[in-house]
């Protein structure tokens, strides 16, 4: 199999595990989960232009700027299945509930949701409802809004390049790795799509905020993820899908935040 066959098996399968999206079959190439993390902003990108999209469409449709984005926060949810949310609420049930290590990972695993997960999760979806919807419903912002889900998603890859497996089994060991190379050509990746929106903003859409407020917006970003970083570390000793997860949702919100603050209407 050429090589050009082989990332596009890799972008299937990174489609596959973070999205509900059709993404076709796998035939004679599987990759390995660590093989497809290069792909993953290119799904934040896909995913954050659905949800500004769906935003602007219906704040069109007349709906006031509250339900236009819990709206597109549901298309958002549809085409991610809740992976994140459901990683950000067992996050906060062990980290919250568990004494130690082994209790939290523990916790971790049950299916059920608990109180901390319930409180994060409402915590967390209202202060998105409440930046999304501050946002004015226009062209400029599907940029801003991708950027954070790009981001975001990187993330992820940081965690799983740079923090160890807190367990022997799951997504998080199974696509872990310390591989620089990957983390480098998926900040790479991450550079050009950005690159790439910031020069439509620049001079092709009208962008109010300024390449400042932007520069904000990122720095939130990384400092959100890296913050996430250091207190699973602490907490469990490492990185799992579920730590990944809780720190795409909340490294994005943190950018929303911001973007919100410098741009939005309160």
């Amino acid at each position: 199999m050429n090589w050009a066959c082989k990332r596009i098996a890799e972008l299937q399968t990174a489609f596959m595990l973070l999205t509900r999206l059709p993404a076709g079959t796998l035939t004679s190439y599987i990759p390995k989960l660590a093989a497809a993390r290069w792909a993953f902003p290119i799904v934040g990108c896909v995913i954050g232009a659905i949800i500004a999209a769906s935003y602007i469409m219906a704040s069109q449709l007349m709906l006031p700027s509250f339900a236009a984005a819990i709206l597109a926060l549901i298309v958002g949810l549809l085409c991610t299945g809740a992976i994140h949310e459901d990683g950000l609420a067992d996050c906060a049930d062990g980290f919250g509930g568990g004494h130690h290590r082994n209790r939290k990972l523990e916790i971790m695993k049950d299916s059920a949701i608990g109180s901390y997960g319930t409180l994060a999760l409402i915590m967390v979806m209202g202060l998105r409802i409440l930046t999304l919807s501050s946002l004015p419903s226009k062209t400029e912002i599907i940029a801003p809004i991708v950027i954070c889900a790009v981001i975001s998603r990187f993330s992820m890859v940081g965690y799983l390049c740079l923090l160890p497996a807190a367990k022997s089994d799951g997504l998080g060991n199974q696509a872990s790795g310390k591989n620089i190379s990957s983390l480098f050509w998926t900040a790479l990746i991450s550079f050009i799509v950005i690159f790439m929106l910031i020069f439509i903003m620049a001079f092709i859409v009208s962008f109010e905020m300024g390449a400042a407020g932007l520069f904000y917006v990122i720095i939130a970003l990384l400092l959100g993820a890296s913050v996430w970083g250091i207190i699973a570390k602490h907490q469990i000793g490492g990185q799992t899908g579920d730590v990944c997860g809780a720190g795409q949702i909340l490294c994005e919100t943190a950018g929303w935040v911001i973007l919100a603050t410098i741009y939005g209407d309160f």
